[in-house]
């Protein structure tokens, strides 16, 4: 079984119902299905085979749907990148990629001259067409271009794709490149299609929901839960294109929404939007966190305001993502990131690779059909993270007597203050805790007496909120090694387009002061 052979069964299964919704437009399975089989045909047309490479430079819409599911139809490998990334960002990982193909907006068209010069593999720019008046005069009859829609005219709604094999690569995700270049981890057919599989069957996802689809679709996150697990569930797709409180809230109500994923940041931002509707979430049944760890205030002040349970997971790009969640049939805890779903094992280990008793911090490891084929033209670095069987995360976790995983921090982010290890989260947990403190990060600094102190970087809601104050709340939290040494105050915190905070740009920004 694969996502293509899955997305027929639910259209054959689910003929007439609504696949998606997207601004004004709406799709049925039936619908669906047969542009996705217009498009894998049209791929062929112009001479994209199995085992070709494309990219899709695109955000939330349709047509990030249908050229996903026509590439995996047609048996070709899809390699989804950020559309906000610069030509230079771009271009790595179409030539890394080794891309034959780019499906992108019409309002991208001026990055393909420039794209071009450096990118020679690139044989076809698919273009879809948008009511932008950005887009206006684009020159849609330069070599290499074509529309999405002539793409599918070309295309046959009875096409039958090539035979697909579970080991074949479907997915090659570019992760985020915390140090050096990015590295494209190579998701198999089976790898996304038992995640989305077994997302589905733990979180019971069914044709009855309808999920919003708010997370950028590129980003792993989002294919899995708001997007692939779904589709091959029969439940409708409330597609935005961009993140918006006032859109959440309204799109929720007006379609009686059942389940929302995001990250921690969207959920501050709706805690905070004044105007949020209480009763715009009222069909709400589960809320998914992820991406990064949600601070437990956050996490319970939703809670309390909306009337619903946030359920934390994890997961990350190699995992295609999801390892573990808060299950649905028994407590949920703050702080946790849950259990094990079903197929997928993890365990917490020392650095010779031995399983750590409960409460032991270690590095988490995982097992199960998701984890990733390894990293594309990189076989040293696929050896550093696949030891026997075991994808070792770089994240730093403990197991308590239940099976409940909790992520302490990141191996990398690891700040040792004389000696002692002190964990970023436990800081910001505290610093979010505070009533006058919106966002919060904290990042480790060359000190000349302990090797490494603790800088905060905090926004806050009282202007006059100082440093000294902040210090002291600290103090009656902290022990005295832990609290910060210094702390900067800022209208905003860096993130990326799935809203997590870059604690990489805060040091960075540090470096360069």
């Amino acid at each position: 079984m694969n996502l293509s052979v899955a997305l027929s069964e639910s259209a054959a299964k689910f003929k007439g119902k609504t696949a998606y919704h997207f601004l004004d437009k709406t799709a049925t399975y039936e619908e669906l299905n047969t542009a996705v089989n217009q498009f894998a045909s049209g791929l062929n047309q112009l001479g994209i085979q199995k085992g070709d490479h494309i990219a899709l430079l695109l955000g939330n819409s349709p047509h990030f749907i249908i050229s996903l599911y026509g590439a995996l139809r047609a048996g070709v490998t899809v390699i989804p990148i950020n559309p906000l990334y610069t030509p230079d960002e771009i271009s790595y990982i179409v030539n890394n990629g080794d891309v034959k193909a780019i499906v992108l907006l019409d309002i991208l068209v001026p990055l393909v001259e420039k794209m071009n010069q450096y990118s020679p593999l690139v044989e076809q720019y698919i273009v879809c067409e948008t009511n932008d008046e950005r887009a206006q005069g684009v020159d849609l009859t330069l070599d290499k271009l074509k529309t999405f829609s002539a793409l599918l005219s070309l295309g046959s709604a009875d096409y039958q794709g090539p035979e697909l094999l579970d080991d074949d690569v479907a997915v090659i995700l570019y992760t985020s490149g915390t140090t050096g270049k990015p590295k494209g981890a190579m998701l198999t057919h089976n790898n996304l299609y038992s995640n989305a599989r077994d997302i589905s069957s733990y979180l019971q996802i069914s044709e009855e929901d309808c999920v919003i689809t708010v997370l950028p679709m590129f980003h792993v996150f989002c294919l899995s839960i708001s997007l692939n697990a779904p589709l091959i569930s029969g439940a409708t797709i409330l597609i935005f294109p961009q993140f918006s409180p006032k859109e959440v809230f309204a799109l929720a109500k007006q379609h009686q929404a059942t389940v929302f994923a995001g990250v921690p940041t969207m959920y501050n931002f709706l805690y905070q939007y004044p105007d949020g509707d209480v009763e715009s979430f009222a069909n709400i049944r589960l809320c998914i966190s992820g991406g990064s760890s949600m601070p437990v205030a956050l996490l319970e002040n939703f809670e309390k305001k909306f009337h619903v349970i946030v359920s934390e997971g994890y997961g990350l790009s190699e995992a295609s993502p999801v390892t573990c969640f808060n299950p649905l049939d028994r407590s949920r805890k703050a702080g946790s990131i849950g259990c094990s779903i079903m197929n997928v094992e993890n365990k917490v280990v020392n650095e010779l690779g031995e399983e750590l008793p409960p409460g032991d911090v270690g590095e988490l490891v995982v097992r199960g059909p998701n984890v990733m084929k390894g990293y594309y033209k990189e076989p040293e670095e696929t050896a550093a993270v696949l030891k026997d069987g075991w994808l070792h995360t770089g994240d730093l976790a403990r197991r308590d007597q239940d099976g409940y995983f909790y992520i302490v921090d990141r191996m990398k982010d690891l700040v040792i203050v004389g000696g002692y290890n002190v964990y970023p989260r436990e800081i910001e947990e505290v610093l979010y805790s505070h009533p006058d403190i919106v966002e919060a990060a904290v990042v480790g600094v060359p000190d000349p007496d302990y090797g490494e102190s603790v800088l905060a970087f905090v926004v806050a809601k009282d202007e006059h909120l100082n440093e000294a104050a902040v210090i002291d709340y600290c103090h009656h939290h902290l022990a005295k090694y832990k609290l910060p040494r210094k702390v900067e105050f800022l209208e905003e915190l860096p993130k990326n387009t799935t809203g997590k905070i870059l604690r990489r740009s805060l040091k960075k920004q540090v470096q360069q002061s």
